[in-house]
């Protein structure tokens, strides 16, 4: 009888134990659960927007990028830099656009910890609401879009969304417009961005100039000395290289570029 009610007690523990194991699996989920959803004022459905919207703005974020920061100028001056020398892949593009990022979170450092210091860590901490979350970041990359905008371009857009919210009027379909920090960033962000890249080709063209002389002179010698079948450009690429380097052109260049914005 003691060695059945022994066996008994095995088997009765050999089947709790899974059943335990699977309990703390649950306690160990719930809790996990608890973590992303934590206790206080936030509800269930306000953390998973807010998890939604930051998927968003990553899936985004690289177009964000380009439109409201300094990369656009940057990386279309280090482009046109590239076709002056008369390379094709060197420096390569993984360069060009990691150098571009760098310079540009370089020149752009002071707006993002503005934006994280008064929008987004406030709306992680659940002590603002995502509209005037949404205020407080698009706030600096506005101020600092404006300080670079020209007034042309913004014009430009100012009177189209004028125009095009008066024919809404009209239509009787209301304003048209939104929100005004909506509207102001509808104007401000296109404007910004082809003034961004008329400066990056009116620095294109400043760089490229020193090497089209370079590459007249080659051309007028080879003409002169009858060599019609040699491309001017085989002699002219050590020699635009060499002036590059001596001039310590990075340096020039790099340095120059992050000054434009300040």
């Amino acid at each position: 009888m003691k060695r059945l009610a022994l066996a008994t007690a095995v088997a009765l523990a050999a089947a709790a134990t899974p059943a335990l194991a699977q309990q703390d699996a649950a306690v160990g989920v719930a809790q996990g659960l608890a973590g992303l959803i934590p206790a206080g004022d936030a509800s269930a459905s306000g953390r998973i927007i807010q998890l939604f919207g930051i998927v968003t703005v990553l899936s985004v974020a690289p177009g964000l990028l380009v439109m409201v920061t300094s990369f656009t100028r940057i990386v279309v001056a280090l482009s046109i830099l590239r076709s002056g020398l008369g390379l094709q892949s060197t420096p390569a593009n993984l360069i060009l656009i990691s150098l571009s990022l760098f310079m540009t979170f370089f020149v752009m450092s002071p707006t993002f910890d503005q934006a994280w210091r008064e929008g987004l860590k406030p709306l992680l901490d659940n002590q603002i609401t995502e509209q005037e979350a949404f205020t407080k970041i698009s706030d600096p990359f506005r101020d600092f879009m404006l300080t670079q905008v020209r007034a042309e371009d913004l014009k430009l857009f100012g009177d189209i969304a004028e125009t095009s919210s008066r024919d809404r009027v009209q239509a009787g379909e209301g304003q048209g417009t939104g929100d005004g920090q909506i509207a102001d960033l509808r104007i401000v962000i296109p404007a910004f961005m082809i003034s961004e890249l008329r400066r990056g080709f009116e620095i294109g063209f400043l760089i490229v100039l020193p090497f089209l002389v370079i590459d007249l002179i080659v051309a007028t010698l080879t003409m002169s000395m009858g060599m019609m079948m040699l491309p001017p450009t085989v002699i002219s690429l050590p020699f635009k290289i060499l002036f590059f380097v001596l001039i310590d052109g990075w340096n020039m260049l790099t340095g120059s570029l992050v000054r434009s914005f300040f």
